[in-house]
């Protein structure tokens, strides 16, 4: 398992909370992420390397 971390982004544009996740690969990893939209935009990161966006308003 590999870990990755989703940032909430709050509408200033701010980072206001992470969430960790373990996941096989990045795409598993993405479909988790995907799961934790609630309406606030989402980033997925595994260590210092951005792998998606999530646009809250186009899910």
């Amino acid at each position: 398992m590999q870990l990755y971390r989703v940032y909430v982004i709050g509408q200033d544009g701010h980072f206001i909370r992470s969430i960790d996740l373990s996941c096989a690969d990045d795409n598993a990893a993405i479909e988790s992420a995907k799961q934790l939209i609630d309406g606030h935009d989402l980033e997925l990161w595994q260590r210092d390397r951005r792998i998606a966006r999530f646009d809250s308003k186009l899910e």
